[in-house]
């Protein structure tokens, strides 16, 4: 069983860690360089040096090189931002993508040169949409096959597809009705798969976006609000989706395919969780290791790819994120 250590962004609580398997747990405060209270909304570390975290927050973005003990504010265009979600290229490292929304503007920013300096690229995001007011970038997803190829998903604004590495951008529109997009993933299969995780469905592409095909969630999940999506590293035809009853909702579950959407099965969980299921989060130093959270901070783990879990003692509040790092 791989010793780790594990991060758990929240909603109003910063950072939670734990440098020892999840046996005890401290939060990172204003002396470790984040600014206090704050509002996590996702955490990513770098793939090839995975000391390196970054933590998007309603102040903008914070880096750590030390496994998340020390934090420090990169002074950007992203400072003006909350930043909701990112995503690094796994093979040019210097180049990433943040996606940015409520309550500030919701925009999509790249960097070339490791995050250091950002500018802002024309993703086309409505300033306003029904029931959220200001949407929010909730998804990034780069196309493992082919790096030009970004999805990013906005929350309540559709999707955006770009295929020359983020210069331009296209809406996702008709195939995929409901502009209430929670995630977005991409999972090499084969077949090469585009996954769309709206707020009642979730929609797969295997043409690049020129068709989309609905799982029919109701039919196949126990549950019709699907939340977080990753794809198992080293086995593309692999893919875990949390779910739940609504948001926050009462109950919740993972759902895996290993056949890259043609098939689910519900993960039965030891615990049932006490809101929807959110986050689910695997990393490439040890894929069968799965953490998933609850909204209301229920945190559960796999070491075995999903076919088992245990929840860990520690409960957090608002869940948005969770990353591990190998002790």
């Amino acid at each position: 069983m791989a010793k780790a250590t594990i991060l758990v962004g929240t909603v109003g609580q910063g950072i939670m860690r734990s440098g020892d398997d999840g046996t005890t747990w401290q939060r990172v405060g204003i002396g470790q360089g984040m600014h206090s209270d704050a509002m996590v909304r996702t955490l990513l570390n770098h793939p090839h040096r995975p000391e390196i975290i970054y933590a998007g927050t309603e102040k903008g973005l914070y880096r750590s090189d030390d496994g998340g003990e020390k934090w420090r504010l990169i002074e950007s265009p992203l400072s003006n931002h909350a930043v909701w979600a990112l995503a690094i290229d796994p093979v040019m490292t210097e180049v990433m993508f943040a996606g940015t929304g409520t309550p500030t503007p919701a925009t999509v920013f790249r960097s070339t040169d490791g995050g250091a300096t950002w500018e802002e690229r024309p993703a086309g995001i409505a300033e306003e949409c029904p029931n959220v007011g200001i949407p929010r970038v909730t998804g990034i997803a780069i196309d493992p096959l082919d790096r030009r190829q970004i999805w990013v998903g906005i929350e309540v604004d559709g999707a955006r597809h770009s295929t020359d590495g983020g210069e331009t951008w296209t809406a996702i529109n008709g195939a995929i009705p409901n502009p209430d997009v929670h995630n977005v993933a991409v999972a090499g299969g084969p077949p090469k798969t585009v996954f769309i995780v709206v707020n009642n469905e979730v929609y797969t592409s295997v043409d690049e976006g020129g068709t989309w095909n609905p799982l029919h969630v109701r039919e196949v999940f126990p549950w019709t609000y699907p939340r977080g999506i990753a794809v198992q590293p080293g086995n593309a035809r692999t893919v875990f989706v949390t779910i739940g009853d609504t948001t926050p909702g009462r109950v919740g579950t993972v759902m895996r395919t290993k056949d890259a959407g043609q098939t689910w099965e519900n993960l039965a969980l030891p615990v049932q969780p006490n809101t929807a299921m959110w986050v689910v989060h695997l990393q490439p130093t040890d894929p069968n290791v799965v953490f998933a959270g609850s909204r209301y901070g229920y945190l559960y783990r796999s070491d075995d790819g999903g076919d088992s879990w245990r929840k860990l003692w520690r409960e957090f509040s608002e869940i948005s994120s969770v990353l591990w790092l190998p002790c």
